[in-house]
């Protein structure tokens, strides 16, 4: 990895490419993408649709491979791990929050939020779930499910589950993109401020420019290329 391998770079890409097939022929999403993020950095990745931001972070997570190139997360090369191996540096290492919130819905708020502790077998999970939880605002809301709770209270939930491992970074996508602007302002808030206290790195997708002016960095995406 050499220069790739600085103890304060948490996140790394050499010539990330990824290509797929379509109707028209090879298209490709995103183009031999370098960069690096240091331990502790917020960056935001913004851009047009389809300008190949979701890829992107899928690829810098390992929640996919690419047709070229390397990624780095925490010292780990994903291109060389197969899915068990990536997945395994995910769940030591990565939280995530979506748009969508992908809550499991037969999940209360704390059993969803406990799921990735009880994954890893620690037997501290309730408590450190109930912390959590408290922390957000949602201590009154555990034993609610997904369905009962509202966009912003979900979405909260997320980011408890996302924070609850303590993380070294931190993925959001889109994750005030499914929330009007209020409740949206008060999820970014939550976020900014949870990652400052546990000095995660975040990587943001988002279509909002205030919310990309929060970040430290912001990325340009341009037809799958850095701008």
């Amino acid at each position: 990895m050499t220069e790739l391998a600085e103890r304060d770079t948490v996140l790394a890409s050499k010539g990330l490419t990824k290509k797929v097939n379509s109707p028209e022929g090879p298209l490709t999403i995103v183009d031999h993408i370098n960069l690096t993020v240091s331990r502790g950095e917020s960056v935001a990745i913004v851009g047009a649709s389809g300008a190949g931001k979701s890829t992107l972070l899928a690829l810098l997570a390992g929640l996919d491979l690419p047709t070229a190139g390397e990624a780095w997360l925490d010292g780990s090369n994903l291109t060389e791990l197969d899915e068990d191996g990536r997945a395994a540096v995910r769940a030591r290492r990565v939280g995530f929050v979506f748009q969508s919130f992908h809550l499991v819905p037969s999940l209360t708020a704390l059993e969803n939020v406990m799921l990735p502790l009880e994954l890893a077998g620690d037997r501290s999970a309730r408590d450190a779930a109930m912390a959590v939880l408290d922390r957000v605002g949602l201590s009154r809301r555990i034993h609610h499910y997904p369905r009962q709770l509202s966009g912003g209270e979900r979405q909260r939930v997320a980011i408890a589950r996302a924070f609850v491992a303590k993380p070294v970074i931190l993925f959001a996508d889109e994750p005030t993109g499914n929330l009007d602007a209020g409740t949206g302002k008060r999820i970014a808030d939550l976020l900014f401020s949870l990652n400052a206290e546990e000095g995660a790195t975040l990587v943001l997708v988002t279509h909002d420019r205030s919310l990309a002016k929060r970040c430290d960095r912001i990325i340009q995406l341009e037809e799958g290329r850095i701008a």
